[in-house]
């Protein structure tokens, strides 16, 4: 099985487009590389402090990828329905209150999203004029994910909220592959 079948959530895959499969595998892999990489500046961080030698561009790096790991795995379970998301509500309730409350919270997500855009936006402007140490970087680094994450919120709520309206939010999900077999009360009975 290859791995962006692994990495591509099938659930609930009639809210989702075939042609933004690419993005989702894109946005999972960076974000185990992001995850990976602050594991390993925080390592390298603690080693060079307890040998007595820091290096403080490491605390630049590891909160560079802390933020990114953040911002990007959000946009990623937005996807992937794992995130900003209230299925207990709307997971209890069928048919017109089901739609409308599935409606409402994407529009709340949609919302959000627009925050990130407009205020994340204002946020990376205004990071020109504040630097960071040691490097002497702008902040704004630090702030550029903030809109194009909001963008991919934004463009994933479209796409369940599109596809909600066409084919219905309400679909059985599908078994687990990797489950074990449910057996019911009379196969267990029938059986020696």
């Amino acid at each position: 099985m290859p791995i962006a079948d692994k990495l591509i959530l099938q659930r609930q895959r009639h809210l989702k487009w075939r042609a933004l499969d690419w993005l989702e595998l894109a946005l999972m892999i960076l974000c185990g590389v992001l995850c990976f990489g602050f594991s390993l500046s925080v390592t390298a961080d603690v080693v060079t402090r307890t040998i007595g030698h820091p290096w403080l561009w490491l605390q630049e790096v590891t909160s560079t990828l802390f933020i990114y790991a953040i911002f990007i795995g959000t946009a990623a379970a937005t996807r992937r329905n794992d995130h900003l998301y209230l299925t207990a509500i709307s997971e209890a309730m069928h048919g017109t209150p089901r739609v409308i409350v599935e409606v409402i919270i994407r529009i709340i997500v949609l919302g959000v999203a627009f925050c990130l855009i407009w205020y994340g936006y204002q946020n990376y402007l205004r990071g020109f004029g504040s630097f960071r140490l040691p490097s002497g970087t702008p902040i704004a680094s630090l702030y550029a994910i903030i809109p194009l994450s909001g963008v991919l919120i934004g463009l994933f709520t479209i796409e369940q909220l599109v596809n909600g309206l066409r084919n219905g939010f309400d679909h059985p999900t599908p078994p687990d592959e990797d489950a074990a077999p449910v057996v019911t009360e009379a196969q267990a009975r029938a059986q020696p």
